[in-house]
């Protein structure tokens, strides 16, 4: 790809957009990297744990991320088309079903949870921490699944400000408790756990009370709907699929790891945690992508919609770059900040290399699968991920089974061969015009 274009009008719209996103996008993993370097300090066998949980938890949220990828095309395209009210009613038919998805999952999962770490096969000390930490933050689940719902109606209303805001404050709020509860409580991984549920679900909280406000004042029903219920959940089932086949990929990442070994693990852990922090951070891109698509396509401006399309794959190919340089730069801080661990900390610079090389390629693949949630072509990302999963795991069979590549291997097959694959499926939709279905859906 070439480099980014000389600047465009549609500049300012994308980041008026994206800037805003990258902070409220990157919440999360924002919490897990905390959770990663605080833990880290506890010892291999407590940052073990922590990647299985997180690995657990990240795949729950990473499921239903459709909450809030299907909610912001919907609320954009009746935005386009004139029908604020109706954007906002179907922005709170998404909080229920938020809601009511995050209470079952709570309730199914919590007892699951010896079972879902005991699949790990890892050694029973790594096995305790892990389970320590699960059966806390599972009760975070709803109010995170709250933050999705809500955000997406905010991004589909063009506001990516407010959560900017409600994640920062929760950044730091995790921050503190998790201090306070892991050293000076002496909680431990378990410490770890209720801090990050706390600022959950303070963020749910603030987010919520927003989007109901703004919902009364422009006199859209507070009560769920149906209708608008069985319409979330019918554009979300797609993107459920397309999401299952990229957490399957990542589960794969780390079942393969645990099988190298205890250490390995750990790395793979610091991996996992960089990944989700940089690859989510290019998702801002997409995230305003998804909201000018979709404001695009219900207004019926398909030039437009091309011209956006065309700018952001530039965007992300420049931005996915320019993360490679400080990424490298900060190896040897990584190094020390995340880990105490000898054997561990000497497998960082191979984890943060190996990120650092698919960058450019996750800058594209973001953007472009972006473009096309905004579009509400989830079916064609729901066949084509199942698609490119199998070619990931093909190639992870051959790097790890047959080549015995260890964990470079293992990294490469993910940032190289998986992401080249998911790059050729979203460009051939891109080109086409199939995915251009105008109105307000």
């Amino acid at each position: 790809m070439r480099a980014l274009p000389r600047p465009s009008p549609l500049d300012r719209d994308i980041l008026r957009l994206a800037v805003p996103s990258l902070g409220a996008l990157i919440a999360e993993p924002v919490f897990v990297l905390t959770d990663t370097a605080m833990v880290g300090h506890l010892g291999a066998e407590s940052l073990a744990g922590l990647a299985v949980a997180s690995t657990v938890l990240q795949t729950v949220i990473g499921l239903l991320i459709f909450l809030a990828y299907a909610t912001t095309p919907i609320v954009a395209r009746r935005l386009g088309a004139g029908d604020r009210r109706g954007a906002l009613s179907a922005g709170i038919d998404g909080v229920w079903l938020a809601l009511a998805l995050g209470l079952v999952l709570l309730a199914a999962m919590l007892p699951a949870s010896p079972l879902i770490v005991e699949l790990f096969g890892v050694e029973p000390t790594v096995a305790a921490a892990a389970l320590d930490y699960l059966e806390i933050a599972w009760w975070g689940i709803p109010g995170m699944l709250l933050v999705l719902a809500a955000t997406g109606v905010l991004r589909g209303l063009q506001d990516a400000r407010t959560p900017l805001v409600v994640a920062a404050a929760g950044f730091a709020a995790n921050i503190a408790l998790n201090a306070v509860l892991i050293y000076g409580v002496s909680l431990g991984i378990a410490g770890s756990a209720l801090g990050t549920v706390i600022a959950q679900w303070g963020m749910a909280a603030v987010l919520v009370v927003i989007v109901v406000r703004t919902a009364a004042a422009n006199g859209a029903g507070l009560r769920p709907g149906m209708t608008g219920i069985r319409a979330a959940a019918r554009a979300g089932s797609w993107l459920f699929v397309r999401t299952v086949s990229l957490r399957v990929a990542l589960v794969a990442t780390v079942v393969v790891a645990a099988g190298l070994g205890t250490e390995e693990l750990a790395a793979t852990q610091i991996w996992f945690a960089l990944y989700s922090l940089l690859a989510l951070a290019l998702d801002a891109l997409a995230i305003a992508g998804q909201a000018l698509i979709g404001h695009g396509l219900g207004a019926s401006d398909v030039p437009r919609v091309h011209a956006i399309t065309r700018r952001l794959v530039g965007w992300g190919v420049a931005v996915g770059a320019a993360l490679m340089v400080p990424l490298l730069a900060a190896t040897p801080l990584l190094a020390l900040a995340m880990t105490g661990d000898p054997a561990v900390r000497a497998l960082v610079p191979l984890a943060v290399v190996t990120l650092a090389v698919g960058l450019p390629l996750a800058g594209l693949v973001f953007v472009l699968d972006g473009v096309l949630i905004g579009a509400g072509d989830g079916r064609y990302l729901a066949v084509t991920g199942i698609l490119n999963l199998l070619a990931y795991l093909a190639v992870l069979g051959l790097a790890i089974g047959m080549l015995g590549a260890g964990l470079a291997g293992l990294f490469l097959s993910f940032m190289i061969g998986y992401l080249a694959a998911r790059a050729a499926t979203l460009g051939w939709r891109a080109r086409g015009e199939r995915w251009i279905v105008t109105g307000s859906g």
